[in-house]
């Protein structure tokens, strides 16, 4: 029987015994009474002694809770350390990217900027070529064209009745004829 156990039968002792009139005073079974304090007397030692067994491994348990609860944070702060530097990592890594992002975006600008202001040259020096073409053309047009208003002046100017042709020639002698 537990110690609680024969706690709850003498407390059921007391408080089931009958009263004496006038007395504040009760009537207890003297043979119960002492049943029940023989059993305590029993028990209790037992009691005391896992008690103290539970003393001694109490101080083995705190230890053991204290070595269990030290290796706890130490992981968990060799995990919080992991997360940090994981963090670092993404974060160093968002800036790098960033910064690509940035450096591509300046580049693309730039190279736009470039293409635009060489096409913009090749327009200004594909107009200054035609332009010295035109002007080449005008030119030999122009020497053409006087060339032709000469031909046309010395065309005026020739005589309209035709010149007689001269005579008919005179046939060679025979000593006259080279040998072949």
């Amino acid at each position: 029987m537990s110690v609680s156990t024969i706690l709850d039968e003498i407390e059921n002792l007391v408080v089931d015994a009958k009263r004496m009139p006038l007395t504040n005073s009760i009537f207890i079974s003297e043979s119960d009474l002492v049943r029940l304090l023989d059993n305590l007397r029993q028990e209790l030692p037992n009691e005391l002694a896992n008690a103290q067994e539970i003393m001694d491994s109490r101080d083995e348990i705190m230890n053991q809770a204290r070595g269990e609860s030290e290796q706890i944070i130490s992981r968990a702060k060799e995990t919080a350390d992991q997360m940090v530097d994981q963090s670092k990592i993404v974060q160093e890594s968002q800036e790098k990217a960033q910064l690509i992002m940035e450096q591509t975006k300046a580049q693309s600008k730039e190279l736009f900027e470039n293409s635009y202001q060489q096409a913009r040259q090749l327009r200004v020096n594909a107009n200054n070529y035609a332009s010295q073409v035109f002007d080449h053309l005008i030119l030999n047009v122009g020497n053409a064209l006087e060339v032709l208003k000469q031909a046309r002046d010395e065309l005026q100017k020739m005589p309209v009745e035709p010149e007689m042709p001269p005579a008919e020639p005179q046939p060679m002698a025979p000593a006259e004829i080279p040998e072949a």
